[in-house]
């Protein structure tokens, strides 16, 4: 696997522990230059930390409570961009809700090798099934 690989492998990760440990700040720098579009579209840091603050449960451990899985990753690099599509599955528990799959869907990502780094560009979250989101979204 090359170093390209490795490095957007590690920020589709590092996404999903980010969500789930509830540093929505921490995700709006991930997309500091990028776009998020899933219910709406949203650029930059503050509009995506916004938006997670605006619509995700958080519990008095700070955290939703969730557990993004992300699977099925592929990775196509064209010099400095790529495009990633993958699965998300997301679970979540709760003292008075038990472990089950709240959403799966799908994950199209841009990325763009800035300075020798790669960031996110773009995130594209299609979700196909829906299970009980009334403790992971605010009405």
């Amino acid at each position: 696997m090359s170093d390209d690989h490795v490095a957007i492998q590690n920020l589709i990760a590092r996404y999903a522990l980010l969500v789930d440990t509830g540093d929505f700040a921490g995700v709006g720098e991930l997309f500091a230059e990028a776009t998020f579009v899933g219910v709406g579209e949203f650029t930059g840091r503050e509009a995506v930390t916004g938006m997670l603050e605006n619509t995700v449960i958080r519990y008095e451990d700070g955290t939703p409570g969730t557990q993004h899985a992300t699977s099925n990753l592929i990775i196509d690099v064209d010099g400095d961009t790529a495009v990633t599509h993958a699965y998300v599955t997301i679970f979540q528990a709760l003292p008075d809700f038990p472990l089950q799959c709240i959403a799966a869907g799908r994950y199209r990502d841009a990325f763009a090798r800035v300075d020798g780094r790669w960031r996110f560009a773009e995130r594209r979250v299609t979700i196909h099934l829906r299970g009980d989101l009334s403790r992971h979204l605010q009405s």
